[in-house]
């Protein structure tokens, strides 16, 4: 029995991290599980604090997305060694870049109080700096691509936003949040199409790598995102009253999108 569940934990769990291989339907159900959970926890604990998850706590969050995802980059890089560079493969980085935004938002505002937020934010962006610097010091093949993401992926979440709520009229994009949550994952079908169409990477995650292949182009990501995106977000809208979870819930999907579309990019980009 010991012997039984010791390999099904170490096929499911522990061979990913230390191989960095794709997810399988075993480890992607429990992941999602587990982030539901640590959003609950932390809609408590900031409420415990008296920390108001707003619209503009959520944008200066999105420094520490971007430290992230440069963070795991260092990893793709071959930056850092065993063992240290576990830490830096999904999952294990998400639970290391959560303990440390929680520590610089809970440090920064006991020292700043109600005016943290800037110092906050500044703590992210000095973070990402260092990664970039360090990344830098590795060089950049293709360019190209971070300017080629940005404005495929600037242009499409244009279109829809306009399509969605101009002529489809659904009004719960009127949000700015909301619109973010588009921009975000459409720089993720972008970084994902450049990757796999014309850099031949693969996709690590099961439902997307199904519909790759039974599609046989990337491009299926554009219209994957948008059939579970908007349904969502429109829950989101109409289901969530509190505005401290339904602000939490919107930072995690848009987490969801923006660091995989960066940390893509920055791979891509680097040529790693």
């Amino acid at each position: 029995m010991n012997q039984t569940l010791s390999s099904f934990i170490q096929r499911y769990y522990i061979d990913p991290i230390i191989y960095d291989t794709s997810y399988n339907p075993v480890d992607t159900i429990t992941w999602a599980l587990i982030l539901g959970l640590a959003v609950l926890g932390l809609i408590r604990l900031l409420g415990r604090t008296g920390v108001a998850v707003d619209g503009k706590l959520v944008l200066f969050t999105l420094p520490y997305i971007l430290a992230g995802s440069s963070l795991r980059v260092i990893e793709d890089a071959d930056l850092v060694a065993a063992p240290g560079r576990y830490l830096l493969i999904t999952p294990l980085i998400f639970f290391l870049v959560f303990l440390i935004t929680a520590a610089s938002l809970f440090i920064t505002r006991r020292i700043w109080k109600e005016n943290f937020h800037y110092r906050y934010a500044a703590v992210g962006f000095i973070w990402t700096a260092f990664n970039l610097a360090l990344l830098a010091s590795k060089g950049v093949e293709n360019g190209w691509v971070i300017v080629a993401v940005f404005f495929m992926g600037s242009g499409l979440a244009a279109g829809i936003i306009l399509l969605v709520q101009h002529v489809l009229q659904l009004g719960f994009l009127e949000e700015g949040l909301s619109r973010m949550i588009i921009y975000a994952h459409m720089l993720d079908a972008s970084s994902t199409y450049l990757g796999v169409e014309w850099f031949f990477y693969h996709e690590k995650h099961v439902l997307p790598t199904y519909l790759i292949d039974l599609t046989g182009t990337a491009a299926v990501m554009f219209p994957l995102k948008l059939a579970v995106l908007l349904p969502v977000l429109y829950m989101v809208d109409r289901s969530l009253q509190e505005p401290s979870l339904k602000n939490l819930t919107r930072l995690t999907l848009i987490t969801l999108g923006l660091a995989p579309a960066v940390r893509n990019t920055l791979r891509l980009a680097m040529g790693v």
